[in-house]
């Protein structure tokens, strides 16, 4: 070999060993990947600190804080592909913190028994089918039925349809409840539906009409159970407003009241409440009843959309009882599953 080749060839070498030193090691490789994650881990476990000044944030966040585990692959396969030991570390946060939110949801905690089974759909306004939606809520052979968004040209269908199975039911504006025990003092619930100056001005069979919450006892082997069905405002996204939900914190807020007043201690709140249990905004109703999925679920139970269902605003909360198990129904004509649950004294 030549000098001149021997020479380039050492030059070549030296080259590639600078380049190779010049390399950031797996510590420092992927430093917006560990940010991201570390960022992802504390969004989780400071969720509560979140402001809602601003377009409800925090409460957006909240609705869906179970999907933010989505990420954690995401940002590790990141990971794995710029082979970086910090972003991997890094991970480790936010996997703690959703295993420690949601965690206890994976695994399967029912069990046999329970003495009473209740059901509650929001059937929907735009039911194509009540009757056909009657027929499957009258298979699923609950003791007690609380159905939503009830419409005075479906109505009929569904008093038809449930007739036979339950002998007993109450409707209160638009929502009802068919019971195969007897009910008593049953009565419509306000919820603050109408706020401002002119909803005094109101006549009182104006408001029964839109009456979206009610509660009734329903007396059962143990004794008696005050049940409530609520329908809570909607909520809505928009670029001007961000997560509007005006109306449905004001309705959680008079329910909560409600059940703070509540004497009777076996209680079960039944109903789509728009948003989930680890929305702030049910601090008043969470702090004192507690969801049968969280106690004696499988899963997530997420609830709608029946499509797709992304998030279990549907519940069934209670107290007094004992929760054997929590399950969701198939869908029917509506746009929200069907929630289930079967509790014993």
């Amino acid at each position: 070999m030549s000098r001149q080749a021997s020479a380039g060839t050492w030059r070549a070498g030296v080259r590639r060993a600078i380049r190779i030193c010049s390399r950031p090691g797996p510590w420092k490789r992927g430093p917006v990947l560990a940010a991201l994650a570390l960022l992802l881990g504390l969004l989780m476990l400071l969720h509560a600190q979140i402001p809602n000044r601003i377009g409800n944030l925090g409460s957006l966040v909240e609705t869906f804080l179970p999907w933010f585990g989505v990420f954690v692959p995401v940002l590790l396969a990141g990971a794995l592909w710029r082979r970086s030991a910090s972003a991997v570390v890094a991970l480790l946060l936010p996997v703690v913190v959703w295993l420690n939110l949601f965690g206890g949801l994976l695994s399967d905690k029912s069990h046999p028994g329970g003495d009473l089974t209740v059901v509650s759909q929001n059937v929907d306004a735009g039911n194509p089918d009540p009757a056909g939606t009657a027929r499957d809520l009258a298979a699923s052979a609950a003791d007690v039925l609380a159905l939503e968004e009830i419409t005075p040209q479906a109505r009929g269908a569904y008093e038809k349809g449930l007739a036979k199975a339950y002998p007993y039911h109450t409707v209160q504006g638009t929502v009802g409840l068919w019971s195969k025990l007897p009910l008593s003092d049953t009565r419509p619930v306000d919820t603050e539906m109408d706020a401002g100056p002119l909803a005094a001005t109101k006549p009182a069979a104006v408001k029964l009409a839109d009456n979206r919450a009610l509660r009734t006892t329903v007396a059962t082997d143990h004794g008696p159970l005050a049940v409530y069905v609520a329908h809570l405002g909607s909520v809505r996204v928009t670029p001007r407003t961000g997560f509007w939900t005006d109306s449905r914190d004001r309705n959680a807020h008079a329910l909560g009241k409600a059940i703070a007043a509540e004497k009777n201690e076996r209680v079960v709140l039944l109903g789509d409440l728009n948003g989930t249990t680890d929305d702030r905004a049910f601090a008043g109703i969470t702090s004192r009843l507690h969801s049968v999925q969280d106690a004696a679920g499988d899963g997530f139970g997420f609830s709608w959309p029946a499509s797709f269902p992304v998030a279990r605003i549907d519940q069934i909360l209670v107290r007094g009882v004992k929760p054997a198990s929590s399950w969701v129904l198939p869908a029917t004509g509506s746009d929200h599953l069907p929630v289930a649950a079967r509790m014993s004294w």
